[in-house]
């Protein structure tokens, strides 16, 4: 991983401790190939960009959404399910060994219970290697898999159906898991011209990123025991590049909001380390699936209370207002449930939020619903990376 001092967390980058958690085998590639930064021009093949590209430091798979059990009493949940590849190399010694290796897999999942008020998370760092983890190669229909948590037989794995995404998780020692299935509303969306999505004004500050913003779910989720057909709502990201953020980058928040008229919102504040915002971007999509991306002065976004977590002493905000004139959106969007902070139990300086948020207009009628990821908030969050 790029070893110079930056503040963050999940989403544009990720934490040098991941080599070692994975007890990788890793070698230098200082001298060899360069990671290819995102950049303009970039030529998508789908279903092919789908699956892993290769040549890229960073990559990962994201999902949340909402869903209800389909018999009554009703039970709400939100989820996340993330698989990141990690680049460790693109060249592997002569005569080294099958378990050397090139790609190391983190998986990160949660289920929010909004019924309890339980939020549950897990994870995994393992390296793509025989037996552990790997990755497919289109059109083998498995997009990404790995071992489970420690005690738990069933593998997490996520899989292309010809139309939308499949994915399994669970963990055994949490008591929870999820099986979904999800299949498009919407036509794919690129965020960003192209499809580059601007992280900075330094030539590699960018990832590739495109989204599902609306894909219908189905399927099961476990719970102390319990297995319950659930059906919803989901979004799907996918991102891939190179050392897309800049120096100076604190953390970021990030909004992804499904209105109940037919149109989604991404957007998303990068902080700067002395405060305010260093970079910006946004994207509306109508109901149709057509695109529009926002300049920075389209849209305002103030937070409207704060949230402090008993365990890491971390304060979010924790409530906005949301105004886009151009688009007649007035919108206040609140969590959930407060506590829905993302805790590593393998490294304690991993910790961010990732939640469910409702959608009302300012008057308090209802509409919509979203995710928001908050990372770099809280003294001890910034490992190297």
């Amino acid at each position: 991983m790029r070893m110079r001092k930056r503040k963050g967390g999940c989403r544009f980058g990720l934490p040098a401790w991941v080599l070692m958690l994975a007890g990788v085998m890793i070698w230098s590639d200082a001298t060899v190939h360069a990671w290819t930064p995102a950049q303009p021009g970039y030529v998508w093949s789908f279903p092919r960009d789908h699956w892993a590209r290769a040549g890229y430091k960073t990559e990962w798979w994201y999902f949340t959404g909402h869903l209800r059990t389909v018999e009554e009493p009703v039970r709400r949940f939100g989820y996340q399910f993330t698989f990141f590849r990690i680049g460790v190399s693109q060249d592997p010694p002569e005569g080294g060994s099958a378990w050397s290796a090139g790609n190391l897999i983190m998986g990160h999942a949660a289920l929010t219970d909004l019924e309890t008020g339980r939020h549950r998370f897990s994870e995994l760092v393992v390296r793509a290697a025989p037996l552990l983890a790997g990755f497919g190669r289109h059109p083998d229909p498995r997009l990404a898999w790995s071992v489970g948590p420690p005690g738990t037989p069933e593998p997490w794995e996520l899989r292309w159906n010809g139309d939308g995404f499949d994915f399994t998780m669970a963990d055994a020692g949490k008591s929870f898991g999820f099986s979904l299935s999800t299949r498009p509303l919407k036509p794919v969306v690129f965020q960003g011209p192209g499809g580059l999505s601007r992280k900075g004004e330094g030539a590699t500050e960018a990832s590739h990123y495109y989204s599902f913003t609306r894909m219908a779910t189905t399927g099961t989720v476990r719970v102390d025991g319990k297995e319950l057909a659930v059906s919803g709502t989901s979004w799907m990201d996918k991102e891939f590049g190179s050392n897309q953020l800049g120096e100076n980058t604190q953390g970021w928040d990030w909004f992804s909001l499904q209105l109940d008229d037919g149109r989604e919102v991404m957007l998303y504040l990068l902080r700067s380390r002395g405060g305010g915002t260093r970079y910006a971007g946004a994207t509306l999509v109508d109901p149709a699936g057509a695109v529009r991306y926002l300049r920075p002065d389209e849209w305002m976004l103030n937070a409207t209370g704060q949230w402090t977590s008993p365990v890491t002493d971390a304060t979010y905000p924790a409530g906005w207002t949301l105004d886009i004139p151009t688009a007649a959106i007035r919108a206040v969007v609140t969590p959930k449930l407060a506590d829905q902070e993302n805790r590593s139990a393998l490294v304690p300086v991993l910790f961010y939020w990732e939640g469910s948020v409702r959608v009302e207009s300012r008057s308090g009628k209802r509409i919509g619903q979203g995710y928001v990821e908050l990372t770099g908030y809280g003294e001890n969050s910034r490992p190297p990376i």
